[in-house]
């Protein structure tokens, strides 16, 4: 089919050129952005089973986790907020209200200190998820802050929603980031593998093209359930930007190799499709394999990277089949400019000798590769998962302003407390002396740094007795004002504290709910994450205690624990699969049964080690508590995958080889013309990768290392040692049970002749 669709595309060059143009504008101007559906909290993926999950339900009439809301901060630093404060405030709102996608603003309550002031904001359901009514929503509220903010108040606008689309901000602006230092990056590569000036430009327009059809495209998935994380977004720009240019290239190598024979510039591009057409499909359909076994997984995170990026590798596949060829017809040799190829002998170059030595003494290669990537996986003896902060506001952003000046006048703040919820038969009206066991037991138990609650909403003590009593005088605290005091004889601190009992229990009185630190560490901390197990049996016996009827933990530190425990059972459930489909889509286009092992083996080595080599960096020598719960994931789907890809491109080249000369020299000729197209793919892909390293932080940081350093172990130990010496050693048995090749797999006594007969002088 890859021939078919070569061959189709340079006999219809300029209708295919205009093909992919129309659709990359097409897409773009019909269908969404990837950065306006993308979710950035990483508990949002976890299956509605979860126990932080269910616990987040339970205290939903508190923490609303999925309604688009937020949150108006006023604030007066070092000063209480005066009368005329508060008439300033209540013109904000007003203002507020008039903006169209928002449907209410509630009076929240005064901080103990009187210098903070806090109101909900609910927004339409179309800003829900982010995206441009959710941005131009909060823009409009934040527009209102400026004149204000004259008066020496300070306005921020937080909350879910608004944190959510700073988000989708910074994202945004880290994938430009991505692509600009990833262009650059290629280009500079490609300069100097083909000493071209315009060799770099064509081979990276296709997936540059390809990039932006396969972003809207699995920003539309999203309507078929697909879920899309600010890290596929990261993800999808260095896969498609490195695969894409990894796949041009092995087809221009082939093609310059084949005018360099004498072929004319047309059937050399054809002849270059028949022969590295067919492996670089099977290369795309091993990375989109990979991928798509991360549907089996529990956690959508998986879920919704796999599918998007394996659209991403399908939409590169077919652009580089069909544009690329098309476009590299058009311009014809001069691609290659000011460099002619010319036909020729040549000499071997560095290549061909380390490939003749390597086929002369496959044993010592061998044991050298294994003994190495061995040493770097006993690092794995290190391994810890760490915890992570998801969901957090961006540093510096109105949004992250907005919860430093929560968290310094109102304590632990709902994005990054522990809360603990209890739901009671009855209401807590009629005995409210619950709360105080409840509360105290809880300290009790030795989990919690801080606990807050209905006795204590805003650091002023509200006892059982005078809640109760202030109950009966004026009614649920959720129906009171803020500015209006509706009953005079309750002191006004009180009646404040009373206000804000209302962020405690619920209107039916039934559920109750504590806001803590842990005693263990901040809440993304991997201290936090490890005692959470600790932390849900003490509160399950505090609930037996208190008869309460339902219990649960719900936060940060709740959520990665899920995350943890779920994406470790993803991991035992999707690695036999990935490897099953690996073995078979080599078993097929090698047409060999044993072929495929020791090539999956081979990368199941080199992924340990490149994880050895990650903790090494991260925990030994950066003395961090742990790698990111990811990392070890997406290192073995990614380093699986793509490490396949130069596994299929090396033995298509070995077997085509050996169909006319000796095994031994077979494997010599097959490293000494795809080591310069190897070691040029392998830089490109582990370079954007590695550009995640230099831009991001956190797991992203991580990852863009792991699979850089995972992929230039593949590429320059993998496919130099271990591969062509296990092949030259097990001689016939390679090509088992279609040992089609077999009397030229016999080991040839003519060692000392290792230089190998060129196939092109260019290199």
């Amino acid at each position: 089919m890859a021939p078919a669709l070569v061959n189709v595309a340079v006999r219809l060059r300029w209708w295919t050129v205009v093909f992919w143009l129309l659709a990359a504008a097409g897409s773009t101007v019909f269908l969404p952005s990837l950065g306006s559906v993308i979710k950035n909290d990483n508990v949002a993926f976890l299956p509605s089973n979860a126990p932080s999950i269910v616990a987040a339900s339970l205290a939903s009439p508190f923490l609303s986790p999925n309604a688009p809301t937020g949150i108006l901060v006023a604030s007066r630093p070092a000063q209480a907020l005066t009368s005329t404060d508060e008439q300033t405030i209540e013109h904000i709102e007003k203002e507020i209200r008039a903006v169209p996608s928002v449907t209410s603003v509630a009076d929240g309550a005064f901080s103990a200190d009187d210098q903070a002031f806090v109101a909900d904001v609910d927004f339409a359901e179309r800003t829900a998820g982010g995206g441009s009514a959710a941005k131009s929503a909060v823009a409009d509220i934040r527009a209102t802050f400026a004149a204000a903010e004259k008066t020496g108040l300070t306005f921020n606008l937080t909350g879910s929603l608004p944190i959510l689309v700073d988000q989708q901000a910074a994202a945004a602006h880290a994938q430009n980031k991505t692509l600009v230092i990833s262009v650059v990056l290629i280009l500079a590569l490609l300069i100097v593998a083909f000493r071209a000036v315009l060799a770099p430009l064509v081979a990276l327009l296709p997936p540059a093209l390809a990039l932006a059809i396969a972003s809207p495209v699995i920003a539309e998935s999203t309507k078929l359930g697909v879920e899309i994380s600010s890290l596929l977004q990261l993800l999808l720009t260095a896969l498609v930007l490195g695969a894409g240019t990894d796949y041009g290239l092995f087809l221009m190598f082939r093609y310059r190799e084949n005018l360099g024979r004498g072929f004319e510039p047309d059937d050399a591009i054809v002849a270059a499709g028949s022969k590295v057409g067919t492996s670089v499909t099977f290369s795309a359909l091993t990375v989109i394999a990979a991928l798509m076994s991360l549907l089996l997984a529990s956690f959508g995170l998986y879920r919704g990277v796999g599918p998007g990026l394996a659209i991403g590798v399908a939409v590169v596949l077919l652009v580089e089949l069909t544009f690329f060829p098309a476009l590299l017809s058009i311009v014809g040799p001069r691609v290659f400019w000011p460099s002619v190829p010319r036909r020729g002998t040549g000499q071997s170059g560095a290549w061909g000798r380390v490939a003749g030595r390597i086929s002369s003494h496959p044993v010592p290669a061998l044991f050298a590769g294994v003994a190495f990537l061995g040493g770097l996986s006993v690092f794995l003896l290190d391994y810890a998962p760490s915890g992570f902060n998801p969901g957090s506001a961006i540093p510096g952003s109105d949004s992250g302003n907005g919860e430093l000046v929560l968290e310094a006048h109102y304590g632990e703040v709902p994005s990054s407390a522990t809360d603990v919820v209890f739901r009671f038969g009855s209401s807590v009206w009629s005995h409210p002396g619950v709360l105080e066991v409840a509360e105290n037991e809880l300290w009790e138990t030795g989990q919690f740094s801080s606990i807050t609650g209905a006795l204590d909403p805003n650091g002023t003590p509200l006892p059982p007795i005078a809640l109760a009593s202030v109950y009966r005088q004026l009614g649920p605290p959720e129906s009171l004002s803020a500015f209006t005091q509706s009953v005079t004889r309750v002191p006004p601190s009180l009646y404040d504290a009373y206000r804000a009992s209302a962020q405690f229990i619920d209107s039916d009185g039934r559920t109750v709910l504590y806001r803590t630190s842990l005693t263990s560490g901040s809440p993304g901390s991997t201290a936090a994450l490890q005692a959470i197990p600790a932390v849900r049996d003490s509160v399950s016996q505090v609930a037996a205690d208190i008869r309460a009827q339902k219990w649960g933990v719900a936060g940060q530190a709740p959520g990665a624990a899920d995350v943890s425990s779920i994406s470790g059972e993803d991991v035992v459930k999707i690695v036999p699969v990935v490897v099953l489909a690996l073995v078979l889509l080599l078993a097929l286009v090698l047409r060999s049964v044993v072929s495929p092992l020791y090539l999956v083996a081979s990368v199941v080595l080199s992924y340990m080690a490149s994880l050895g080599l990650a903790v090494l960096i991260f925990v030994t020598f950066g003395h961090q508590l742990g790698v990111n719960f990811t990392l070890p994931f997406f290192m073995f789907i990614f380093i699986m995958a793509l490490g396949e890809d130069y596994n299929i491109l090396v033995m298509t080249r070995i077997r085509e080889e050996a169909a006319s000369l000796p095994l031994r020299k077979a494997v010599s000729q097959a490293l000494s013309t795809t080591g310069t197209t190897v070691t040029t793919a392998g830089l490109i892909l582990a370079g954007t990768f590695g550009v995640l390293a230099l831009i991001a932080s956190g797991q992203v940081r991580q990852i863009g290392t792991g699979l850089a350093l995972g992929i230039l172990l593949d590429t320059f130990l993998v496919r130099t040692l271990l591969v062509p010496s296990t092949t030259v050693l097990l001689g016939r048995w390679n090509w088992w049970p279609f040992a089609s090749w077999h009397k030229n797999d016999e080991p040839d006594d003519t060692r000392e002749d290792t230089r190998i007969r060129a196939t092109t002088p260019i290199r």
